[in-house]
């Protein structure tokens, strides 16, 4: 499935996060013994256990929800952290990349779907924080895009109109803040279920389990 699915994505030049939460070391290595090393967690303290087990060659990438305490764990190491849902968490997260001599790259996560449960800015949110005194004085880290998750929903025009939102979010913020900042590209959207859909919108980072590793027990 691995193979067949980066043949799929690599025409649209689409990046594949395999999320490997509550997933054994042996099935992950089994990736990264085929070549692959770009993985996601959304736990800070499994994250650290298979950081410190496997091998340090491996990128990985935080996409659950981040308490501000629990940044200073992952700062050391982590490539890439999707879901920073407000100014205070940009705060930490350039605080701990200091105490690192590092710049964390980021992407900031919308809220696009009807349920309750998921976090994110909305843009006038966004817009505030980015416009911000904070922000400007930030020097480590580096907004690299934009995430959101769909609703859990079979109406795919739902999905799309959800994705098509974070796909103009992404525009708005590239022409007005971030137009001279080509690191600014990532839209990071699709799982298992609604990837080839956020493909089709203009997804370059899709997050996929279950169809990897199988459906979780």
């Amino acid at each position: 499935m691995l193979e067949n699915l980066l043949k799929y994505l690599a025409p649209q030049q689409v990046k594949l996060v395999a999320v490997s939460k509550t997933k054994p070391l042996d099935q992950i290595m089994g990736f990264y013994e085929r070549e692959y090393k770009v993985f996601g967690e959304n736990r800070v303290q499994e994250l650290v256990q298979k950081q410190e087990a496997l091998p340090k060659d491996i990128e990985w990438h935080f996409i659950g929800h981040l308490q501000s305490k629990k940044v200073k764990h992952i700062a050391p190491f982590v490539a890439l952290i999707h879901s920073v849902d407000s100014l205070k968490l940009l705060k930490e997260i350039n605080k701990q990349a200091k105490k690192n001599d590092r710049v964390i790259d980021c992407l900031l996560q919308f809220h696009i779907a009807e349920e309750e449960s998921k976090f994110g800015f909305n843009l006038e949110t966004a817009k505030m924080a980015l416009e911000s005194t904070d922000f400007q004085e930030f020097k480590n880290i580096r907004v690299v895009g934009v995430m959101g998750m769909a609703s859990n929903t079979e109406d795919k025009n739902k999905i799309r109109r959800e994705f098509k939102d974070l796909k103009s979010i992404f525009e708005v913020l590239k022409s007005n803040y971030f137009e001279n900042a080509p690191y600014f590209k990532e839209l990071s959207m699709g799982m298992t279920g609604d990837y080839k859909i956020a493909v089709e919108e203009g997804s370059t980072i899709v997050r996929i389990g279950s169809l990897l590793f199988g459906a979780r027990k």
